[in-house]
């Protein structure tokens, strides 16, 4: 496995790394020891970056992911979790919340120390309270020894310079994008010099788009419109037709941003992620991946956003 520091922060991270939303059923319902023993592959395979959420599940991420650790050196590791975000539509910014947050998140984790903890989904929040209550109560936890680093996280594009632009040079070393570094969506990348002259390292998440570019398609929550949909499933059919699993040119096209420096992928299935992990370090098939990106081109930088109302992308579709 390849490795990549973090931004500024002390951490080198696997091009490849845990995403451990799967665990919490997120999109499917899961057998809890075939997910231990996914975490356990992970782990084997150098994938040592593990990303989870009180969120996700409802704690039931955090949970298993804490039984798969039991006996696992800590050092062995790197743990990122999140505040911020609990239930369905549940969100407590709040300087009390986030502090028995990282208490609840640590019991469940059976950790005392958190690597990188990540403010939620902020796009969900005022970002006056972002800045002014919620990082500088992470940055007390950071300085009392807590936690190591600071992240945050979203949907939209936008919530990023938002908050960076407004906070001193180091308070977030981190920012987590998902859904805009796939084969169907660069516009991360625009930012990507921002964030490096900004000294923020960059973790990309969802390289199938939540699912949108598998054979089984996205969940049923999923907020793609339907040309995504019909795109993304145009896409997949013809790898279907050459032999290829999309999932593969998927993850090899992620990993191979020079300024990414590390991408999530999520499974509670063993076998997935040894082939997640077997692709990534493959050589690219350049003209198959051209194919691919040409029939996706109609649906290019094509999106969905969420979030309070000025927190939301402008929708291109």
């Amino acid at each position: 496995m390849h490795y990549r520091q973090l931004g500024h922060t002390r951490l080198r991270v696997p091009v490849l790394s845990f995403g451990a939303s799967s665990l919490g059923g997120v999109f499917r319902t899961i057998d809890e020891n075939e997910a231990i023993c996914t975490v356990h592959a992970a782990l084997d395979l150098g994938m040592n970056f593990l990303d989870v959420s009180p969120y996700y599940g409802a704690t039931k991420a955090e949970a298993v992911l804490g039984r798969a650790l039991r006996g696992v050196p800590r050092d062995n590791y790197l743990l990122a979790t999140k505040v911020g975000q609990y239930g369905e539509g549940e969100f407590d910014y709040s300087a009390t919340r986030v502090i028995r947050s990282l208490d609840e998140s640590c019991a469940r984790l059976g950790v005392d120390y958190i690597d990188l903890l990540q403010c939620h989904d902020i796009e969900f929040a005022d970002l006056n309270q972002i800045v002014d209550e919620t990082l500088p109560v992470l940055v007390k936890l950071r300085r009392a020894g807590r936690i190591g680093h600071i992240g945050i996280t979203g949907l939209p594009s936008r919530i990023f310079p938002a908050v960076l632009d407004r906070t001193a040079a180091g308070t977030v070393e981190t920012v987590l994008s998902f859904c805009h570094y796939e084969l169907n969506d660069t516009s991360l990348d625009s930012l990507v010099p921002y964030l490096q002259a900004k000294q923020v390292g960059i973790i990309n998440a969802a390289p199938t788009g939540m699912g949108l570019l598998t054979a089984r398609g996205g969940p049923p929550w999923h907020p793609a419109p339907p040309a995504m949909v019909a795109g993304a499933r145009r896409a997949v059919e013809f790898c279907q037709s050459v032999g290829v699993d999309i999932v593969k040119l998927a993850v090899q096209f992620c990993v191979a941003h020079p300024g990414i420096a590390t991408t999530l992928v999520g499974s509670a299935s063993p076998e997935n992620i040894r082939k997640n992990a077997a692709w990534a370090a493959e050589p690219i098939d350049f003209e198959l991946m051209a194919k691919v990106l040409e029939i996706l081109k109609p649906i290019h930088n094509h999106n969905f956003t969420r979030g309070r109302p000025e927190n939301r992308d402008e929708i291109v579709a």
